[in-house]
């Protein structure tokens, strides 16, 4: 019967399949799939906070490597960065510490923005050196400016509010993952 028994099989072999590809670098490869598809000219940035769980934090002292966990004002935390295209489908995601600063971290997310594509981001997102980066290939960037700026830049308000897709991406993945599926029917 196409090879489905019926039974239904152990956790375990999902968990291993996802850390099989994820070594394999079959999740990356599908990324950049999705990534290339994509052929508009507004692209957005944000992130989203998650406290580590303390079990989480208990590694062994050894490990040189942070894995994601950093310290903040909340304790510790992991940062999820996702640059989504105009329909707020992911093109890059990125994790980072708790800590660290959103603008560097948007460096090296940004290769996707050409010239005379749009980036909108929030005034996390605001540094010189991010706005340089963009300007140097064409790209404009519709970044929030912070309220202590000395210099007034240019900045589109209407277009801004666009940047409400990113949030939404951000909105849905929270929902599947506390088990409340837009599309799940509620029994009564």
């Amino acid at each position: 019967m196409g090879g489905h028994s019926g039974a239904l099989r152990p956790a375990t072999t999902c968990v291993n399949r996802f850390n099989r590809w994820r070594t394999a670098g079959v999740w990356d490869r599908i990324l950049s799939a999705v990534s290339k598809a994509y052929d508009g000219d507004i692209q957005m940035i944000d992130f989203s906070s998650i406290g580590v769980h303390q079990h989480a934090a208990n590694g062994q002292k050894k490990q040189t490597r942070s894995r994601g966990m950093g310290r903040s004002r909340g304790g510790l935390t992991t940062k999820i960065h996702a640059l989504v295209d105009a329909c707020g489908l992911p093109i890059r995601l990125k994790i980072t510490e708790g800590q660290a600063h959103d603008g560097r971290s948007a460096q090296d997310m940004i290769d996707t923005v050409e010239r005379g594509d749009v980036l909108l981001a929030d005034l996390a997102y605001d540094s010189n050196a991010l706005r340089q980066t963009l300007a140097a290939r064409g790209a404009t960037a519709n970044v929030k400016p912070m309220p202590n700026r000395v210099a007034a830049l240019r900045f589109n308000g209407r277009l801004y509010r666009k940047r409400n897709l990113v949030e939404r991406f951000f909105n849905k993945n929270q929902a599947l993952s506390h088990g409340r599926h837009p599309l799940r029917q509620t029994r009564r």
